[in-house]
């Protein structure tokens, strides 16, 4: 296949050359461009195809439903006939900001969806796979934007509610579309770098460089954190060594808290308990009349279980009051009326006190709490850190970085010459006949490698080079990107591809040109090109024209018949004559031998 587009985009180039003797720009684009694509290592790139787009009461619409076919479709019809409702349809699939003008009057809410089939696109299926928008045997998406009259809007994926954000992610691998309101990954320097590498056949290398970075700075990470953690971890030793100190100096052991809080209320009323006991002693003392009513029932000779019961009792109390004065007066031994000693006690426990509150726990808690604060200290002294291993470990992990990315960067630089080369003889044979395209590298370090890259677009001689989303017309802007896209078409997975007149501003050979440029990329991946020229129109694989009746827009596929009708229009304007019908159908004719060309070659 690859060898097919080859020969056919370099006939294709041929013909054009014949047609303008002597164009230098032709002919050193076909020999750049044919020697680029024919030294490929045979990478076949991946594309996504639009299959069909559903359009429900927006601007002038009621319904439509437009199936789409793989090649080169052109989209033509009269200025003002709604060709730029499709473009704004995809506008808003893609993530255009939503306006409730946009709803058909008199509708409650615009409908929009398209089907996309991704099976070729592995990059876009692990992308929604990865966020959980396609099944793993899907190979089709489906993506659908509502908008209400009030300027309200959801957006779907495969039937599941997306962030406009998201939306906007996903889009941009299915559609990109050139011309006035673009939705150009191409301006991003990062999709520059990226088709730079895959033009040099640098991807993988890429991935790596990429991996490695991460890798590196991850490392970078850990010991920006284990610093952060040592540092942490040595301002909680101090603390810890502080505080046990404390705990060290009060030498609080466990139980004392209750023991000596209990000497403290002895101490403090000391006189008070002094006088009670004294006075209980000398009241147990005075148990004569008690004493002597025992003796005497003791005395009576009678067996009877009452009166022993009672003797028994009576004994038992006076033996109970006999130990009651016995531990009182041992009691009252105990206690002491010393106010130094009440005043050191009472000086222990308010430290007891503070240093509970200091560390929010009970005071009878202390000492398990002192043991916590020492296991954590001991915990923290034996844990140390990798510190010295990261370290050493991020030193050889950003020589691999380097390495590779030095690697890399020399591979860019060694290609980037033959890409630019091959881009600008593309944009001279479509028409901009002093245009340059030069990669130009500013250094920086980061994931993508050591340098970024940015397109930089010359379209005349008398004015400086710049970015490529600054310096061109809508028209040439257009051709731009799409010379780019025919660099890289057998490199780099493309989505669909639309076009809002590529032809703009050319006519003529470089129109045919164009129209043939545009046919033979269409192998690589679906386009879709809205069209004024004729000669592009009449190389399109399929032919969609756009019509206007009363206040609704309608879109038709042509057949054979229809379309000569419709080219010779283009020709002739309003005013369509026999001649004006030939013509069409020549240019039919020159379309259809394009395309058997390559095939009676592949036969011979």
């Amino acid at each position: 296949m690859e060898q097919r587009i080859t020969t056919s985009l370099a006939r294709a180039l041929f013909c054009a050359r014949q047609r303008v003797p002597g164009d230098r720009h032709a002919e050193g684009f076909d020999v750049t461009l044919a020697t680029h694509l024919s030294n490929e290592t045979g990478y076949q790139a991946g594309y996504v195809m639009l299959k069909q787009l559903t359009i429900q009461n927006y601007v002038l619409v009621d319904t439509l439903d437009i199936q789409f076919q793989t090649g080169l479709t052109t989209i033509t019809g009269e200025s003002g006939a709604g060709k730029s409702i499709l473009l704004g349809a995809l506008g808003l699939l893609l993530g255009d900001r939503a306006r409730a003008d946009v709803v058909r009057p008199g509708a409650s809410k615009a409908n929009i969806s398209a089907e996309f089939d991704i099976n070729n696109s592995t990059t876009l299926q692990q992308l929604l796979r990865d966020d959980e928008l396609l099944a793993e045997e899907a190979d089709h998406c489906l993506i659908r934007r509502v908008v209400s009259s009030e300027g309200r809007s959801r957006a779907f994926v495969n039937g599941t509610p997306v962030t406009l954000q998201q939306l906007q992610s996903i889009a941009q691998h299915l559609v990109e579309v050139y011309g006035q309101n673009e939705h150009q990954q191409l301006a991003d320097p990062r999709t520059q770098l990226t088709l730079l590498d895959e033009f040099a056949g640098q991807a993988k290398a890429a991935r790596e460089v990429a991996d490695l970075y991460r890798q590196w700075q991850g490392t970078c990470r850990q010991i920006d954190a284990a610093q952060a953690n040592l540092s942490a971890q040595r301002d909680r030793q101090e603390l810890l060594v502080y505080q046990l100190q404390e705990f060290d100096e009060l030498g609080l052991t466990d139980g004392e808290f209750v023991t000596i809080t209990g000497e403290q209320k002895r101490l403090g009323q000391a006189g008070e308990l002094l006088q009670v006991v004294g006075s209980a002693l000398q009241c147990l003392q005075e148990l004569d009349a008690p004493r002597q009513a025992v003796t005497q029932i003791n005395s009576i000779d009678d067996n009877h279980p009452d009166l022993a019961t009672a003797q028994s009792t009576l004994t038992s109390a006076l033996a109970l009051f006999d130990d009651a004065v016995r531990d009182l007066r041992h009691y009252e031994e105990q206690i002491v009326v010393d106010p130094a000693a009440l005043s050191d006690i009472e000086a222990r426990l308010n430290i007891i006190l503070d240093l509970a509150r200091k560390h929010r726990t009970k005071p009878e808690a202390l000492p398990a709490y002192n043991q916590t604060l020492q296991d954590e200290l001991d915990s923290l002294q034996a844990s140390g850190s990798d510190l010295d291993a990261l370290t050493e470990r991020v030193g050889d992990e950003e020589l691999a970085f380097r390495t590779s990315a030095k690697k890399l960067s020399a591979a860019r630089r060694k290609h980037a010459k033959k890409f630019a080369t091959a881009i600008s003889s593309c944009m001279q044979s479509l028409g901009i006949s002093e245009g340059e395209l030069t990669v130009g590298f500013t250094d920086a370090e980061t994931e993508r490698g050591l340098e970024t890259a940015e397109y930089l677009v010359q379209t005349n001689a008398k004015f400086k080079a710049g970015p490529l989303n600054k310096v061109a017309s809508g028209g040439e802007h257009t051709r731009i990107a799409l010379s780019i896209q025919i660099v890289t078409a057998q490199t780099s997975e493309l989505p669909c591809l639309v076009l809002d007149e590529a032809d703009v501003g050319v006519g003529g050979t470089t129109a045919d040109t164009v129209g043939r440029i545009l046919r033979d990329l269409a192998k690589h991946t679906q386009i879709i090109c809205v069209t004024h020229a004729p000669q592009v129109a009449a190389l399109g694989h399929n032919h969609l024209r756009v019509s206007k009746s009363a206040d609704s827009t309608n879109i038709e596929q042509l057949d054979t018949e229809l379309r000569i009708e419709e080219l010779a229009r283009m020709l002739a304007g309003s005013d369509v004559t026999a001649k004006s019908r030939d013509y069409a159908s020549t240019l039919l004719e020159e379309a259809t031998a394009v395309a058997a060309a390559p095939a009676a070659r592949k036969r011979a």
